[in-house]
């Protein structure tokens, strides 16, 4: 039994560090489009040219670069410079639906097609979140519909 504090201060702090190792870190390509790599170096081969604003998920940072993970799972290095903290999401349904709250019996506000990228207003909440397109209209995107959050 004495024993016992000691366990239970390994479990949450085990609990604790699981916590911080599933943290997803999604940034954006900033105001301009960049180059992706296939190794953390400007003689890597090119592999894409990432558009201005295309989340990404930072899987890893080594010195001056990234490897990033793209909505399609693809893995490639690009320069942190390149990118911006500004959330933005990719349409991953064929069709989603942008309501005018976390509801789906809320009227529609519009349609967004895949691949279209919207910004991300509030984090995702109870399934759903906050979105605004580059026209300006908000509303609510479930969050199974969109990639980068």
């Amino acid at each position: 039994m004495k024993h016992l504090p000691l366990i239970l201060s390994a479990t949450l702090l085990s609990a604790f560090i699981a916590k911080d190792a599933l943290a997803l870190d999604f940034k954006s390509v900033g105001a301009s489009p960049a180059v992706m790599y296939d190794a953390p170096s400007e003689k890597g081969r090119r592999v894409y040219v990432a558009p201005r604003g295309m989340p990404v998920e930072v899987v890893l940072t080594y010195g001056e670069w990234s490897k990033v993970r793209d909505a399609a799972g693809t893995l490639s290095w690009m320069q942190s410079k390149s990118l911006t903290p500004k959330r933005m999401l990719v349409v991953a349904a064929a069709n989603a639906r942008i309501f005018n709250a976390a509801d789906e019996n809320s009227p529609v506000v519009f349609s967004a097609d895949k691949n279209v990228l919207l910004e991300m207003i509030e984090s995702p909440n109870n399934g759903w979140v906050k979105v605004r397109h580059r026209d300006g209209q908000t509303g609510y995107a479930k969050a199974g519909d969109v990639w980068g959050d």
